[in-house]
Parts: structure tokens; sequence; C-alpha cells
């Protein structure tokens, strides 16, 4: 073929050679590109090459004739491949919206060079490499360290997939993959198999309200990423690839191959080179947006049901919580506080807002907090000022120059358009004159796919009311409405698999030729509804009173998690969808958004006792904790039942004295993007029996929960990585692993297994009824070592700060920031800290009252303690406790548990500053 320069010169003088003819595949849609030129950009850096059509098809619409590759490194670990309509400019998600380097500029067809061209086979970076095929196009992308392929889009006449693909409703690429590929992500879908994708299953990428009952299905969020865990001869590595795309997709994975077949916008992928899953993870937030910080009280217990009715329901379940010594920090109301459930409005009889008023002063007083739902349709009712001051501003997405009509709860609404400057705006304005209404401290978006309960186009009913009075099933349509199907943005050539069904793209949403701010489609910008929103109630809450937003969203997409928690959605109160919970979390830590959780118990129908008992023990420990009911379920309240109500105060018992560390695990989500629950596999990369766990997980690094998913079940199987493992209920139970077998472990109905790895320091606290009792009492460090080692280390960390700061810098006076550190050396055993900006700490009192050290045999004695480099002489408080005699292991029983109970040396009576650097050492004596 000619070599590049050579086309490279013709294209500059505005001359496209044809490209070689290719034959025809059974399987393919189109029939690729070749390569016409390709040139280092002079501006900006990286290359920018132009494809031409080989040939044309019919399928899925025309194709477009010539297109334009742009491919940079943009970091040392990130390498972006953007490729377009070289002459018409197509549908992105907006830069405004999800801020990132810009891509050059189309050029006119008479200037489409003006740099130097590119004559290498490959574009290399520091961690990536740019490779490529000129005829027909393929690109690949590999690991410079060892050559590995991380994705390859060239087809062979062997594959089960054909060659690039893009039309203007139609596009289509694969990358081959190697056996040894462990996939995750993909999202959001319940997924029956577990966090491991599995070959053949569906994964549709469109945002819907469909229940999370439904497996395998296109749910609330559409996160086009994945992350590819290697592990070949024992060398592991992970990549993660994300296609930015907002437009709805089905995407394929056969286990050797994946296919992405998208209904429009562009490819804009990015790689991101790990190598290892913590790194994959602070790459992407670090490109699609960090974690927002969350306020301390949001890691406490939440409590919520659709069916509060009225206001004294709502005070009796506080009261409820209370009697029974249930932690519980935020009461939560659906669309009950609200008047004919429209938003920003209180119902004047179950809600008034002067007794409402008052049980917020009580309830704020104690240190709780309240959060209420707002739904996007605004009721169109020319009484209702909310929607007179929308249709004055003119916010709402329209079809045909006029509001688009819908249905949700109030009956007809509008939906305001968060694209449009106007939109957000009005949308601060309305939430500010609430808060104002109403003092609540964060706020719970739903319905944000958005949701329809009816379809096409609508008009109010002229022969009948809507909603009509008392009506036991507002969820059903009672517009007038007709199908649209006369463009092609309402019926396009190819069918995503949505709702599973190939439901219509309009389907109980807004129709697809809608029409947002500046004329952009509904049919591109659909998924990314909910994240607008996001960012538009975030920074409305934080314009508020300048505090750390809480904002809750169903809906959500790349980039959400820098604005938003989330929840599940509509679970049922089944074991299965006990078992799923897990797999959703830890995919939603994989896609930057860390706060989540599930609806403890279910959403509906009932859930037994025996399942409730076992969903708080899981629950307690999720990021996001919060039980959640329908309002056609029983009350299932954590203390309904006396056995649940003994499991909460267990599970949640430990889950607040845990709070210093789920905090820290926070700050580090916020500063580096680590998921606050994560699979097992991202501290034990090289453990493979953990590439398709799903039934325990992580939180952080190094405490392990392992749940009890099956009826009637009273013990658990868990898998442990190797090293020892410490009950965090009872330390002196342990579990030693040297291999990858499961140990069976007690789980009686009111128990669940949490333990501590060892080489950790656990910071702990003495936990509470609040989040704000918890906090100030005294540090408890539970130091791990291994078991019975005479040489080993251990490390943690613990931030703390004023919570209500936006951000979580380290500011001194503002914030501090504490590592600890800890060795035994044959028997010298040592603690210190490394302190950064202790003003803060110091201020607020905060101090460690005791150490707890694990695995080592012996009495300490002959204490001595440094606190600022000085030597503290008096230390006549301080004491040893919980050492006995050793005794001897049992070899057999290394594998499993162990009884042994000399591995508890307590160092109690302390008093040292959180915010002062310390040294703490002793000598272990053995006693025989």
């Amino acid at each position: 073929m000619p070599s590049l320069f050579f086309l490279s010169f013709l294209l500059f003088q505005g001359l496209l050679l044809p490209c070689l003819s290719s034959s025809s595949s059974s399987h393919n849609i189109g029939h690729g590109y070749c390569l016409v030129s390709i040139e280092e950009n002079p501006n900006g850096g990286g290359l920018v090459g132009y494809l031409q059509l080989k040939q044309a098809t019919s399928t899925y619409g025309p194709d477009i004739p010539l297109l334009r590759i742009f491919v940079k490194h943009e970091t040392r670990n990130r390498l972006r491949v953007h490729i377009t309509d070289a002459e018409n400019e197509r549908w992105e998600v907006p830069y405004n919206l999800l801020p990132r380097e810009e891509p050059p500029p189309l050029e006119k067809s008479n200037k489409k060079s003006s740099g130097f061209p590119f004559v290498a086979s490959e574009y290399s970076g520091e961690e990536l490499i740019f490779s490529y095929i000129s005829d027909p196009f393929g690109f690949a992308v590999k690991r410079k360290s060892n050559g590995d392929t991380l994705f390859n889009s060239s087809a062979e006449a062997e594959d089960l997939y054909g060659a690039m693909v893009f039309k203007d409703q139609f596009l289509e690429i694969s990358t081959r993959l190697p056996k040894s590929n462990s996939l995750y992500g993909l999202g959001e879908n319940t997924q029956p198999g577990g966090i491991r994708i599995q070959p053949n299953d569906p994964y549709t990428l469109y945002t819907t309200d469909i229940s999370a009952i439904n497996v395998n299905t296109d749910l609330y969020g559409s996160h086009p990423v994945y992350m590819d865990l290697r592990n070949l001869n024992g060398g592991v590595a992970a990549h993660a690839v994300l296609l930015l795309n907002s437009n709805g997709m089905d995407i394929f994975y056969r286990g050797s191959s994946l296919t992405y077949k998208i209904i429009g916008g562009v490819f804009d992928f990015y790689f991101l080179s790990g190598p290892m899953p913590l790194d994959v993870i602070d790459q992407y937030t670090s490109l699609v947006g960090r974690p927002a910080p969350m306020p301390y009280w949001s890691l406490g217990f939440h409590q919520c049901r659709w069916g509060y009715h009225n206001l004294s329901v709502v005070e009796g379940v506080v009261e409820g919580y209370k009697n029974a010594q249930i932690p519980l920090d935020v009461m939560w109301t659906d669309d009950d506080h609200m008047d004919a459930r429209k938003d920003f409005t209180l119902s004047p009889i179950n809600f008034p807002r002067p007794q409402l008023l008052d049980f917020l002063n009580k309830i704020h007083s104690r240190g709780m907090k309240y959060v209420v739902l707002i739904d996007p349709g605004i009721n169109v009712n020319s009484t209702y000022g909310v929607y007179l001051r929308a249709t004055a501003r003119d916010v709402f997405i329209k079809y045909e120059g006029e509001p688009y009509l819908a249905q949700v709860w109030p009956g007809p609404v509008y939906f305001p358009d968060f694209l449009s400057p106007n939109g957000v705006s009005w949308w601060a304005d309305e939430i500010a004159r609430f808060h104002k209404l109403v003092p609540v401290d964060g706020l719970w978006i739903d319905m944000n796919e958005v949701s329809n309960f009816c379809t096409g186009k609508c008009e109010i009913p002229t022969e009948h009311p809507c909603p009509k009075p008392n009506n036991p099933t507002p969820w059903v349509c009672c517009l007038d409405c007709k199908n649209i199907t006369k463009t092609k943005w309402d019926d396009p050539p190819y069918k995503i698999n949505a709702s599973g069904i190939q439901a219509p793209l309009g389907f109980k949403t807004i129709a697809t030729s809608a029409e947002h701010y500046n004329g952009v489609l509904e049919y591109n910008a659909h998924s990314l509804y909910g994240f607008s929103q996001s960012i538009a109630t975030n920074k409305a809450l934080l314009k508020l009173e300048g505090k750390r937003p809480f904002v809750l969203s169903r809906s959500s997409f790349v980039g959400s998690g820098a604005y938003a928690a989330h929840w599940t959605g509509d679970n049922k109160g089944t074991w299965a969808d006990l078992r799923y919970s897990i797999s959703t979390i830890l995919n939603f830590g994989l896609f930057g958004m860390p706060m989540v959780g599930a609806d403890i118990c279910g959403f509906y129908p009932a859930p037994t006792e025996e399942l409730c008992n076992r969903w708080i023990e899981l629950g307690a420990f999720y990021p996001f904790s919060r039980d959640h009911a329908n309002f056609a379920s029983p009350r299932q309240e954590l203390y309904q039942w006396k056995s649940v109500a003994k499991s909460a105060r267990n599970a949640l018992g430990l889950r607040y004295k845990l709070l210093p560390y789920l905090y820290t695990l926070n700050y580090e989500a916020h500063t580096c993007g680590a998921p606050v629950a994560r699979p097992l596999f991202f501290s034990f990369p090289n453990f493979t029996a953990s590439y398709g766990l799903s039934t325990q997980f992580l939180l952080g690094s190094s405490v392990m929960v392992s749940p009890v998913l099956k009826k009637g079940a009273t013990s658990v199987k868990a898998l442990f990585p190797p090293g020892t493992w410490y009950n965090l209920f009872d330390t002196t139970r342990a579990v030693i692993s040297k291999g990858d077998r499961y140990v069976s472990l007690d789980a009686p109905l009111n128990e669940v297994n949490v333990h501590l790895y060892q080489n950790t320091i656990l910071p702990m606290q003495q936990g509470g009824m609040l989040t704000k009792e918890a906090r100030t009492t005294p540090f408890t460090l539970v130091v791990a070592f291994s078991f019975g080692a005479t040489r080993s280390d251990a490390k943690g960390k613990v931030y703390v700060d004023d919570d209500e700061r936006p951000s979580m810098k380290l500011v001194d006076g503002e914030a501090t920031h504490v590592e600890f550190y800890a060795e035994i050396n044959r028997r010298i055993a040592k603690v210190w800290s490394e302190v950064n900006m202790g003003k803060y700490s110091l201020e607020k009192g905060l101090s460690i009252e005791r150490i707890i050290v694990l695995g080592v045999a012996g009495v300490g004695k002959g204490l001595e303690l440094e606190v600022d480099g000085e030597r503290v002489s008096d230390l006549s408080s301080v004491y040893f406790a919980g050492a006995s005699s050793s005794s001897s292991v049992n070899l057999d029983k290394l594998e499993g548990r162990t009884k042994r109970k000399s591995m508890i040396v307590e160092v109690a009576g302390l008093a040292i500053p959180l915010g002062k650097k310390f040294s703490l050492s002793w000598n272990m004596t053995v006693e025989v």
C-alpha cells in the first residue's frame, strides 16, 4: 500500500485515496474504514488522522464517509482515542457537564492537514502504546511494561464480530480479549452471576425506571466502563476502558471478545493503565470527578418508608428506635410530607409546618438529621407557585415547541431541563425557598431516569379527571396519549434491548424527539438527566449555607459520584435480592460512587423476620445504610421484631464503633477515588479464588464482612485470603488461612462475621446512639499482627474534621490526619504516630484511650511513652490488661479457626492527644 507520508501529502492537497476493496462477511454490518492520513497535532499534542469508508451498506442507515481520529496520551497512565465525523459536529457528553480536555476542532475539507506526518506504526506514552493497522483500520492499545494487548479493534475472518461501523444512528466496535481476563463494571444492572461479568449475559445501558428485581436489565444508571483484571503466570495487572457516550447501547461480552453497539454519538475511549485495581479507580476518578465528600452523619443509620402518612407516625418511629436502643441518625420521608405530591410543598393536614418545625428542632438538638424526597416532575397547576415560576422562566423540556407533558405522582407534569442555565438557576431558587420553609439536611432525588407513567404525546383529558380522586393506582396513565413513531429519533433503525424487551426508547419516559436547551435531543441526552439534576441539586445545597451537601440520586451517569450518593433502587424482600445487593454495591465503587447501599429488608413485599435479621447484619456495613419500604408492605423498622432489634444493636453497634475508620475511607474516596466497599481482589490481587467472589466484601483494605445469605443457615462458608484474620466481635477468635479453602464460621441468628486482617491498625471509638455522640468518644487502636509473629509490622490512619466544610482538604485548624505504625521485633513491641496538622483534633479534645495488640504472645512489661518527643514519666494510670499465659497451638487448626486465648495485649488508661505525635513501647515477656 502507499506510504503514510504519501497519503498524508495527498490528503493535504485535498485528495483522498480510495480504500482497498473488501470482501463481505455474513456477520458484518459494515466493511470498515481505511486510514488515509495521520499526523502529529501541532496544537496541544497527540495525533490526528482521517479514515475513509471502504464500502457503504444500508443496514441501520447510511455510513459516515469520512471520520477524524484523535489520539493523545493525556497523562502518563491515560490514553484517549476519539473518533468522530470529520465533516460535521456530533453529539458528545457536554464538556461543561463533565469537564475534560477537548479534542482539536474539526477543520474544513480543504484544510485537513497542518502538522507533520506521523510515519511510525506505534505512538508510545509512559505506560501505554497506541498502534494501528491502516486497511482495514483497526487500533490496539498495549501495556508498555510487558507488551500485553489491552484493546484490539481489528477483526479477523474467524471472529464473531466485524470491522468498525460508524453510521448516524449506529456505531459498532469490538475488541479481542485473552482468556485470562476477568471483567467488572458495565452497569447499572442486577447481576445474578455476581460481580464478574458473565459471557453472553445481556448488558444494555440506558437509564430506565424498572425495578432492580429485574436481573440482567438496564436499570437506573448508565456507566459504560469496565475494569479488566488479568493474572498470567502470577503476573497481575488491571486496566480500565471507558467509552464516554451517553446514547443507548448494547454491549456483548463473549468471553474472548467484547462488542459495543451504540445508537449515536461518537467513539470517545479512555484507557487507564492501572496496574492495580486501586490505581485504576484513582485514574478513573481523576478523569470523571472525585467522589463527593460525605457529611459524618450520613455514615450513621437511616430510616425511611413510603407511607409515613403523617408527622405523628414519623415522631413515633424516632421514639421507637430510641426506646429500642438502636442507633438512628437520619429520618426520611418519601412524598408523604407533600401537599398532593407536589415538589417543595408541605401537606397542611399531615405535615403542618409549625409542628414539623418543632419536630425538627427536637431532633436537630439531639444531633439527628432529616432528608426528604423530590421528584423532577413539576405538576401542571395554575395555583402552584413552583409551576408558575418555572413557566415564567421557560425551564421545561419541549416537544414541538411546547413543554412535554407527562404523568408522575402528582398527575400531569412537565420536566425541568437541567441542561438549561435557566433550569439550573430556577431549581436552586426553589431549593432555597423550600429550605426556608423546612430546614432539611439533605435531598433525595428520585424518578430521574426520567420516569413517566405514560408514553408518547399526551394531553390532559377533558372527559375525566387526571389524576382521579382517591385513586389507588396513581401509576396508571390517565392522560390521553398517542405513540410517537414519525421521527428517526423515536424509532431508530437499531433497537437496543431496552427494559430487556427492546422496548421503544420513549417507553414510559420522555419522547426521544423532545428537545432540551439549545436544541439538544432527548435521544442523545436521555441518560444524562439524573446526572445533570445531581449537579444542580448539589450546587444549590452548597450555595445555601456553604455546608457540605448530601444528595441521594437514583439515576446516575459517569461522574455522578462527584455530586451524589446512590441506592440500588426498588429491590425485593427476598434472599436472592439480599445476595444481589453486594454485587451492585461493589460495582458502584468501581463507578466512582462509593456512598451506596440497598434498601435494608427490601422495598417490597413483606420480608420475613429471619431475612430482616440477616439483612441488617449485612446492611449495617453498606457504605450507605438505610431501611426503606413500600407503603403496601407491613412496617419493617428494625424494632418491630425483638430478634431483629437484637441483630441491629449488635451490627450497628460495631458500625458506630467503626465510624472513624469509615469516615477515613470517605476521605480516601474523596482524595483518590478508593471505594469504601471493595471486592477482595482489591487488597489481594494475586488471590485468584476471589476474582468472582460476590458473597463477601472488604470495607477499605482490611475489614472483611462475611454475611449469611441463605435461609435457615446458622453458619457461613467464607473464603479467607492467606494470613491471620481476627473476629472484630471477639478478637480471641481468629482464622489463620494458608490457601484458598473455604472456612465454616458459626453464624447464629443475631451474629454476623466481621474480620480484621493482619498488619492493620484499626482506629475505633466507643460508639453510641448517634454519630454526634460517637465521634467525641475516646479512641481505641486495634493493632493486628500476624498470629504468633516475632517480627511483624502494621499500619493505619485516621482523618477527622468539621464535616460541615464543603471540602476535605487538610487545612490547619480544620482537619487532622494521623498515620499509625506498629512493629514487633522479637520481644519489643512499639506503636507510634505521625501527625499532620494536629491543631483541629487538639481543639476538639480527641484522645487515644487504649491500644489493643493482637497476635503476639506474652505479658507486657516495662512501658515507655513519649508524646511530642518528650518522655511521659507519670504512667500511674496506665496498665496492661487482657494478656494471659502462652499456650501451644494445634497445627491442625492453623488452617481455620483457633481458640488460642493468649493473642491479646491491651494497654489501657492512656490519654494520648490524637493531635500529638507519640511513641509507645514495651517488652513482651513470655510466662510459662
